[in-house]
């Protein structure tokens, strides 16, 4: 994963750990006190949330002790498309730039730019360097892309 995805999970498990989880074990104790447990929805509501935030943090853990952390800025830049560079590509039919970071799944959100490493346009891309053209299978057919900048940001 980039460093800005172990940024962002370490903030997420935080905020699980010293918020989100006081706050539920708060609700669990308030709604034991409404009395009979069997027919309290309050108490069962913050059960499961209790139950879908300790899960959470259990894969975040997990996901955190078993990545690898790549910083590209660190990475000699040779213009070749790497994981974690920034790619600036152009719709060779019809001279539209897009930029795309290539980041983990975990991180992978293309309305901010971000595709996935194991995605079909990702995959075309790596290993292919500035200048060359590449054509990608999307839904619509086939999508030419010039690659016309590589940037380690």
């Amino acid at each position: 994963m980039t460093v800005h995805g172990e940024t962002s999970l370490r903030e997420e498990l935080k905020q699980l750990k010293s918020i989100e989880r006081p706050r539920v074990i708060a609700a669990i104790a308030e709604a034991r006190e409404h009395g009979d447990l069997k027919e309290n929805a309050e108490y069962h509501a913050a059960r499961e949330q209790q139950s879908f935030i300790e899960g959470r943090i259990q894969e975040i853990e997990s996901k955190l002790s078993s990545a690898q952390v790549i910083d590209v800025t660190t990475i000699e830049n040779t213009g070749k498309v790497i994981f974690g560079v920034t790619v600036r590509l152009l719709n060779v039919d019809t001279d539209e730039q897009v930029s795309y970071q290539i980041c983990g799944e975990d991180e992978a959100d293309i309305k901010a730019g971000k595709l996935s490493v194991s995605s079909p346009i990702a995959r075309a891309l790596v290993g292919r360097s500035e200048g060359d053209v590449v054509a990608i299978r999307v839904p619509s057919g086939t999508v030419e892309y010039e690659i016309e900048e590589v940037e380690h940001l």
